[in-house]
């Protein structure tokens, strides 16, 4: 069901027909930002707004929301997923994706923003290496980084990033290794996601820490890990969310907590993603 504001589309990238869905908030005149948001393995961008809710933010905020489709339910993010092993650009689909929305839509270039959940968090850490040039920030749940897309990093413009991950992610360990789940490749930790980034863009190597206490009376607690003064005015925010799953904060409990764990009540991560966005623009 399309609900008002958007808009079924597709377009030809790679010789592949891609589909997407578009949110276009009433009032918007030219000029508003963008964001990009990847759902998980066996998603769809359907799906991906029923997880978050952003179209309610952005038709507060007066941003545009894109929701793609990926290949087989899945992206090529570096790991050997489905897409990857039919050999989808996806990093081309999301590059036509912004042209595109500057182009027809009038989006600023400089305000452009890409989030994702599992597949599709790695798929965003991904884009954010490879478009650094085109992304104002990033922010990622449920995931890290894999080793691969960390070596391929090689020129690598500054670029703001929200990592959020629970300690009790079922599928993407916290602490790293490999994932649980037919897309094979290792994978950093979340401390290790977070400083590599915190490197990557120059940021001070001491981080300011705050917690958010359990008031939904769920189980779950918030440290949170910012770490300032990058090249550009980047900063590198890491969420731990302490006995969280395989889920997104604040979202919908897609699957029953002993399959994916508990999705924490404590944070709106679609709000505090947006105020991270909110803040940043590339220069």
């Amino acid at each position: 069901m399309v609900r008002p504001g958007e808009s079924r589309q597709t377009m030809v990238v790679g010789g592949r027909e891609r589909s997407f869905l578009l949110y276009t908030p009433e009032g918007v005149a030219g000029g508003e930002p963008l964001v990009i948001a990847l759902h998980g393995r066996l998603g769809t961008g359907a799906g991906m707004e029923k997880l978050t809710h952003l179209e309610r933010i952005a038709a507060r905020e007066k941003f545009l929301l894109i929701y793609p489709d990926g290949v087989r339910k899945s992206w090529n993010d570096g790991r050997e997923t489905p897409a990857e092993k039919e050999g989808v650009d996806d990093v081309a689909f999301i590059r036509a994706l912004m042209d595109s929305a500057v182009r027809q839509c009038g989006v600023n270039p400089k305000r452009i923003y890409v989030t994702g959940i599992s597949n599709g968090g790695f798929m965003t850490m991904r884009v954010a290496a490879e478009l650094s040039d085109r992304l104002a920030a990033a922010a990622v749940v449920a995931a890290t980084m894999d080793e691969e897309t960390a070596r391929s990093a090689t020129r690598l413009n500054p670029v703001s990033i929200m990592i959020v991950h629970g300690t009790n992610d079922p599928l993407v360990p916290f602490g790293g290794g490999s994932v649980h789940s037919n897309a094979a490749g290792p994978i950093f930790s979340h401390d290790s996601t977070v400083s590599w980034w915190a490197k990557a863009d120059g940021c001070s190597q001491a981080a300011s820490v705050r917690t958010i206490a359990d008031s939904a009376g769920d189980g779950t607690t918030l440290t949170v890990s910012t770490f300032s003064g990058g090249a550009r005015m980047t900063e590198v925010v890491g969420y731990v969310i302490r006995n969280g799953g395989h889920t997104w904060p604040g979202g919908w409990q897609y699957l029953p907590v002993f399959m994916v764990g508990k999705t924490s009540r404590n944070l709106d991560a679609s709000e505090v993603i947006w105020a991270f966005f909110k803040r940043h623009a590339r220069g």
